[in-house]
């Protein structure tokens, strides 16, 4: 759930506190946050309850370890990818999860633009990579083939309008993406789904 106010995808606390607890005790429940103090970020999973924080702002290594320790909650460090340069920085980030979306400016995420996948030559770190930039029933099983990431983000791709979730896109794009890629099997028993 998207908890920075100026995304057109903003969920508000009561909302994200209600799809927490229908949904805890099956699926990751990520806040999605951009430059969020520590203290924020730790009233906003005592509140809401979210097992994983999705940090998209100028947060450092510091920060997301003492935001895990202070949260208890996975830590998903996202990159804004436009050269190999952002992807190899972010191996400095010892959190429990990469994610890895094209620059966007201003945007921090959601923009519907794809990256060059082939820079993924360059990264060398072990963490999980969850990979995002413009990502639909389309393009979602080339994606997989190219990346092969642990998990998969869509915002803009499984939309009618920003903000506002197609249902026919979504299923689309989860029956594909779990498949691996199109036709072929499942890519494994630890891969995860995001939308």
């Amino acid at each position: 759930m998207v908890r920075w106010p100026r995304s057109p995808r903003a969920c508000d606390p009561d909302t994200a506190a209600a799809i927490v607890g229908a949904h805890r005790r099956r699926a990751a429940c990520v806040g999605v946050f951009v430059n969020a103090t520590l203290d924020e970020l730790a009233a906003e999973v005592e509140a809401i309850g979210f097992t994983h924080l999705q940090l998209h702002g100028d947060e450092g290594p510091q920060f997301c370890a003492e935001a895990a320790r202070r949260t208890g909650c996975k830590i998903i460090k996202a990159e804004q990818v436009a050269t190999e340069g952002d992807i190899r920085r972010l191996e400095r980030f010892r959190t429990d999860y990469h994610l890895l979306d094209a620059a966007a400016g201003h945007l921090r995420g959601g923009s519907g633009r794809v990256w060059d996948w082939n820079m993924l030559a360059a990264r060398r770190s072990k963490v999980p990579l969850i990979l995002s930039g413009g990502l639909g029933p389309d393009n979602v099983a080339e994606a997989i083939e190219a990346a092969q990431p642990y998990a998969v983000d869509s915002a803009s791709g499984t939309e009618s309008a920003p903000g506002v979730k197609d249902p026919d896109k979504v299923r689309r794009f989860l029956e594909i993406a779990r498949r691996g890629e199109a036709g072929g099997e499942p890519p494994g028993e630890t891969a995860e789904v995001t939308a």
